[in-house]
């Protein structure tokens, strides 16, 4: 076994495997580049080499300083976590040519699958279902448009090297194919070095399914059941489970022996994910086909070892270092059910828009590793784990991927972990920037997700027009109503306690309105209890003025709400949704009516950039007459690249801004007429 092993990579893969390593007694090393000086992995690991400037490709992409590092620290091997180096070929090479072991699968593993046009030569030679396409090179854009009238629309675009969500565009038209090819292009090229693409047939009601896959050297291999990731936005994976509520025994049997046969068609040993996509059509189960083959582990492992019991790095680690596996097909079982949420810098509130900055608040619902049995390990505490990289003050950068968490749970039933998701995601406190954590909540709440009933085009089905918050029942105001009433006279009680100010002898309001949208509601506190509306409810709370997350109890059901104080009453959140509650005494409530309403400006003239990034087209000048819809600007954010359309008719009266230039969020680009 190895003595010192070096991670290449950072962020919560990073401290994931570190972890691993120290449970198995081995030492760590953690490369970092400035950005990830003051990270939690690089003081996790036993030693710590700094490989240059922020940017991927001066750091984290050079395998020459990755080399250098296991020399200079004598680390006999090198775990490559997810992306990066992690499916590099010409790397894992060069770790061989210096007598260092790779934490992964053999070089021709990597290139045979990592290339997804020989991917799927090698697929069909095997037997493989593969999903019908063109697999060959694409000259020029007519081309593009020519292939794609072949097949059939809606097709898929893809880079070739792609991943993550990255380099891909779907056309429904010929119109499509002309506006997203060269874009295809250029996001492969940037974010992969590799600007060829390929197109397949877009398959109606698609599911995706993966499957995990564990080989050793000595010719082993298994499957690790299946996990279900249809839950997706831009392609780009969001919610996973295991298993999935799709399969069928009979399905996950076949997909899996098909799996395992493609990876012994390449000598594969180490972790690996098949990806599969399937028509949620086909009642019968046998229609599904091959995607790529991930030849590395995948961010959404977690939940295959909730299920199963199997440590996923230990075991790469031990096949890299030429043990045998542990276990044969027949001892791979599935034991209850897990969810993994991942917790992105993006606003849903705004379009999904990706968002940078610094963690003011970062308390994740349960912190750090529990040591009491492997287990425990993996299914967290309770049911519940985080897997982070990242702490409270620490900043999300620009330079790398936007995901700050993932939250997983397990239960014995589907519904079990999704319960657990929920009540996790109200006790996830997380300020300083934009997050997605209401929006996971509604989708574990919501009653399609919950039935199972689910297509890769779930979100842009369900959410046409964007989130605006989970909608909140009558029973959830209600409660809201009295924890609003409690907390506003806990806030009273202190003002009068202040120097005196109000007198010893001037008690709190007992009668409060609360105002939660269009709700409003009479609440009466008492010593007897609280009542909203005349009915009593059974509250158990502790709160003192400044607290930002309260645990409260309504009968046996607990509920996390995070809190703020505002002029005129809280700024709550919990079940997926933002509430701008007003709580005022009743005495004062009925001269609420004659506020005046603060009418926001209108800034329908102006082009905005919605998110920090960089401006690299401008399509028009100042004169130029714009149709509502049109293509103005292209602004690149997180390695992807954003269309910005005009929202009305009109003409550029001034350009603010030119191609090239870093922009902040709601800078502005250009102003109309």
């Amino acid at each position: 076994m190895f003595k010192k092993i070096l991670i290449a990579n950072r962020g919560e893969i990073a401290c994931r495997v570190i972890k691993t390593a120290k449970k198995m007694g081995i030492a760590t090393v953690a490369v970092y580049s400035d950005a990830d000086a003051r990270a939690p992995f690089v003081k996790m690991a036993d030693e710590a080499v700094h490989i240059g400037p922020p940017p991927a490709n001066e750091s984290y992409l050079l395998a020459d300083k990755i080399i250098a590092a296991c020399k200079e620290t004598g680390a006999e091997a090198v775990h490559p976590g997810y992306g990066f180096l992690s499916e590099r070929a010409s790397f894992v090479e060069e770790l061989e040519k210096n007598d260092i072991a790779f934490i992964g699968p053999p070089p021709n593993a990597i290139a045979a699958m990592g290339d997804k046009i020989e991917s799927k030569k090698l697929a069909l030679e095997a037997g493989v279902n593969v999903v019908p396409g063109f697999v060959g090179e694409i000259n020029d854009t007519d081309h593009a448009v020519e292939i794609s009238n072949d097949i059939g629309y809606p097709v898929m675009m893809k880079a070739s090297a792609g991943g993550g969500g990255k380099g891909m565009r779907l056309a429904y038209s010929e119109k499509d194919v002309r506006e997203g090819f060269e874009a295809t292009k250029r996001e492969g090229l940037n974010s992969f070095g590799d600007d060829r693409v390929f197109i397949e047939k877009f398959i109606e009601d698609p599911r995706h399914i993966e499957i995990q896959i564990l080989g050793d050297k000595h010719g082993n291999i298994v499957y690790l059941n299946e996990r279900e990731c249809s839950i997706q936005r831009r392609h780009q994976k969001v919610v996973e489970e295991a298993p999935s509520p799709f399969v069928t025994p009979k399905m996950r049997k076949a997909m899996g022996e098909q799996c395992v046969a493609l990876s012994a068609a390449v000598d594969y040993h180490s972790a690996g994910t098949v990806e599969l996509i399937v028509s949620g059509a086909d009642t019968t189960g046998e229609s599904f086909y091959f995607l790529e083959m991930n030849t590395r582990l995948q961010v959404e492992h977690p939940v295959t070892e909730a299920i199963t019991g199997v440590d996923l790095v230990e075991q790469m680690i031990r096949v890299a270092a030429g043990e045998k596996l542990p276990m044969t097909q027949d001892d791979i079982g599935i034991d209850g059910w897990a969810i993994e949420n991942r917790v992105y810098a993006e606003d849903p509130y705004r379009g999904f828009l990706p968002s940078t900055g610094r963690l003011v608040e970062y308390h994740p619902p349960l912190e750090g590793w529990t040591d009491d049995g492997q287990a425990n390990g993996r299914r967290g505490v309770d049911g519940v784990r985080v897997d982070d990289g990242v702490y409270h003050g620490g900043e999300v950068s620009i330079y790398y991927d936007p995901m700050i968490a993932k939250l997983i749970t397990w239960g014995k039933t589907r519904d079990e972990a999704a319960d657990k998701q929920i009540a996790a995601l109200d006790a996830f406190q997380l300020e300083g920037l934009g997050h997605n954590i209401d929006f996971l909540s509604a989708l574990m709440q919501h009653a399609r997700f919950r039935s199972g009933e689910m297509t890769t085009g779930f979100i842009a089905e369900e959410y046409p027009e964007g989130f605006d918050g989970a909608p909140a029942s009558e029973e959830l105001l209600r409660n809201l109503a009295a924890i609003s009433a409690f907390a506003g006279a806990a806030h009273a009680d202190r003002a009068r306690r202040v120097d005196n100010q109000l007198g010893d002898q001037l008690d709190p309001p007992s009668q409060w309105q609360v105002k939660i949208g269009d709700s409003i509601q009479m609440v009466e506190l008492s010593e007897d209890g609280i009542d909203v509306d005349g009915q009593e409810v059974d509250l158990s709370a502790e709160y003192t003025p400044g607290d930002k997350l309260i645990e409260t109890k309504f009968g046996d059901e607990t509920l996390f709400v995070k809190i703020s104080k505002t002029t005129t009453g809280f700024a709550m959140n919990t079940r997926g949704a933002k509430f701008e509650v007003r709580v005022l005494p009743a005495s004062i409530a009925q001269h609420a009516v004659h506020m005046i309403e603060k009418i926001p400006p209108d800034l329908s003239k102006y082009l905005l950039c919605p998110m920090p990034g960089l401006l690299v087209a401008l399509h028009v000048g100042e004169g130029d007459k714009v149709e509502e819809g049109q293509p103005l600007a292209v602004v690149e954010a997180m390695k992807m690249e954003n269309i910005l359309r005009a929202e009305k008719n009109g003409v550029v009266k001034s350009v603010e801004a030119k191609q090239g230039d870093s922009l902040a969020v709601d800078a502005v680009i250009l102003e109309l007429e």
